[in-house]
């Protein structure tokens, strides 16, 4: 209250100086006195002692927006940008399997996205449609919702942590019309198979037994995508910056998990004001632990990947007891 009461009762003063006839020069001079006098002047080292973030933080707002206008008037997309990415640094490592030490370079990841876009397009979907993705953190995760931009297909991202009604929900208020999910997740989906819509089509990925993918009836992902074709598909997609990109959901405590659409142009940007207010540089490498069915796995961390060319670890799971230790192990120097 004592700032706020400086401001106005200084230009007060300086209004009934005028009123009385005062000059400009008196008017102003008794007016920052009467500031100063109460208690402006602190207002004043706040503002100095903030300036330097302050106009940093101008500068990034700035930066981003010219940006935006920039992708949205030519009606860019994420694939489009990170396909410039992927031209800068072919070869270097673009994500990193903690659990396993895989690594792929941007140029595999863009190949593989390129198969996944081609298997889409085979099994039928079209720009619009929704596939969902119920797995743990992995690379092939990330290849896979970005092989689908790729053709204007809209990935459903499901916390792997939900099961029967909370599932089939997600599943069906998305209006997938596909779903891809881990092998070790094939007890939950048998959970609630007998509830998914007859058009539904299941495919998995990882170790699971023919007898297992027949009880599900589901086929296995990984060998199609291991011999799809690794060019870019040929077909057009009209969508712009401002489009679906994909589908995040809500962690369902007030009730069940709520859709939340990321468009193209909401992805940027909350990865670009990362990028540039934590002025992270393109040799740092990113520590993702968090899950990449949500925002800050998926756009905080691997968003810096796509768009500014970082490395980045996958971590299957949070495990706080290992955290420090991973960093260590993969040099990383920044983590969401």
């Amino acid at each position: 209250m004592h700032y706020v009461s400086s401001g106005p009762l200084s230009l007060g003063s300086v209004g009934l100086l005028r009123f009385f006839g005062a000059s400009w020069s008196w008017s102003l001079a008794a007016g920052l006195g009467v500031y100063l006098g109460t208690g402006g002047w602190k207002y004043l080292y706040v503002v100095v002692r903030t300036a330097k973030r302050d106009i940093n933080g101008l500068y990034v707002l700035l930066r981003v927006k010219l940006a935006l206008w920039h992708h949205i008037r030519n009606r860019n997309t994420i694939p489009y940008i990170f396909a410039q990415t992927v031209a800068r640094h072919p070869d270097k490592p673009a994500l990193v399997y903690e659990a396993t030490r895989e690594t792929w370079t941007f140029s595999q990841l863009d190949q593989i996205s390129n198969a996944v876009a081609h298997w889409a397009l085979s099994q039928g979907w079209t720009s619009g449609d929704v596939v969902a993705l119920f797995m743990e953190s992995r690379p092939l995760q990330v290849a896979l919702w970005l092989g689908f931009a790729k053709v204007g297909i809209e990935a459903a991202l499901i916390n792997f942590n939900l099961r029967q009604d909370s599932l089939l929900h997600c599943v069906g208020v998305s209006g997938s019309r596909g779903m891809v999910f881990g092998e070790e997740l094939a007890d939950a989906i048998s959970e609630v198979s007998s509830s998914l819509s007859e058009s539904m089509v299941l495919f998995c990925t990882g170790d699971l037994r023919p007898d297992q993918m027949a009880a599900l009836k589901c086929q296995h992902l990984d060998p199609i995508l291991a011999s799809g074709p690794r060019h870019p598909p040929s077909c057009t997609v009209s969508k712009g910056f401002n489009d679906h990109l994909f589908y995040i959901y809500t962690s369902g405590t007030t009730g069940l998990p709520k859709a939340a659409i990321v468009v193209h142009s909401r992805y940027y940007r909350i990865a670009a004001f990362g990028y540039l207010s934590f002025r992270m540089k393109p040799d740092d490498i990113i520590y993702d632990c968090l899950p990449l069915y949500h925002s800050a796995g998926n756009i905080m961390g691997v968003g810096q990947c796509l768009i500014y060319g970082l490395t980045v670890v996958v971590k299957k799971k949070f495990s706080a007891t290992r955290f420090w230790e991973d960093c260590v192990q993969h040099n990383c120097t920044v983590s969401p």
